[in-house]
């Protein structure tokens, strides 16, 4: 029998809630508050690339898409700022869980999968003590639902999932997708688009999957070599 996730916290989550702790006690101006707060998660997101070498940069790529989506939505600045922070920390939770489960979560017992579907739920936990990441938090606990209610950890459905989770969930599939032998980036990110319209209607909003789509075509179409996938494709303000 495994033991308790709670003998399992990665230490790095110390680091991270520590440094949480000093952005949650800033005093700053009002008009700086959000960029202060970007730029201090940001760095807070380090920690996880730390831990999580293996998907280093994983986070904030998945912030640059999840905010790219949300202007696209017309998202206002407090809602896309509370997107950005918890893009940037989402993967937080998976410190939490065994070393054996934290890079292989393919086939799993049950039991073990049960542990897997709770990394969501914990990490919103760990975030909820610091009052500007209560929205965020939220957006966490969501970002594994399903538009068809078979997702987790509550198996919610629709527009019942908060809308923030809905774009992360689709920004944070579109660069975990891993393509096998397809090493050119451009046909990667087109083959992961197609991947996220599949899906659509059943694991995504189709709404959100369509304003998704236009929006990167778009984005394939101005410049030669797309952007996601890699750290360039970051915008200003992250990282």
């Amino acid at each position: 029998m495994r033991q308790n996730i709670s003998e399992h916290i990665h230490p790095r989550i110390v680091t991270i809630q520590g440094m949480l702790r000093k952005v949650d006690n800033l005093q700053v101006p009002i008009a700086s508050r959000h960029d202060v707060q970007s730029i201090m998660v940001c760095r807070a997101s380090k920690e996880i690339d730390r831990a999580l070498p293996w998907q280093a940069g994983h986070c904030r790529r998945t912030a640059a898409i999840a905010l790219m989506i949300g202007r696209a939505a017309d998202l206002p600045a407090d809602q896309l700022h509370d997107l950005e922070l918890a893009a940037l920390l989402h993967d937080i939770g998976l410190l939490t869980l065994p070393a054996d489960l934290i890079e292989f979560r393919d086939d799993l017992e049950p039991e073990s999968y049960l542990i897997v579907q709770n990394h969501s739920r914990i990490g919103a936990t760990l975030l909820e003590p610091f009052s500007f990441l209560r929205e965020a938090s939220i957006l966490i606990a969501h970002h594994h639902e399903r538009w068809d209610g078979l997702g987790y950890p509550y198996g919610i459905r629709g527009e019942f999932i908060p809308l923030g989770s809905r774009i992360l969930a689709i920004a944070d599939a579109y660069d975990a997708i891993k393509v096998p032998k397809v090493s050119d980036p451009a046909a990667r990110n087109l083959i992961a688009l197609r991947i996220l319209q599949v899906a659509s209607g059943t694991h995504f909003d189709p709404g959100l999957v369509a304003i998704a789509a236009e929006t990167m075509l778009n984005k394939f179409l101005q410049e030669a070599t797309p952007v996601f996938g890699r750290e360039e494709g970051i915008p200003e303000g992250i990282g």
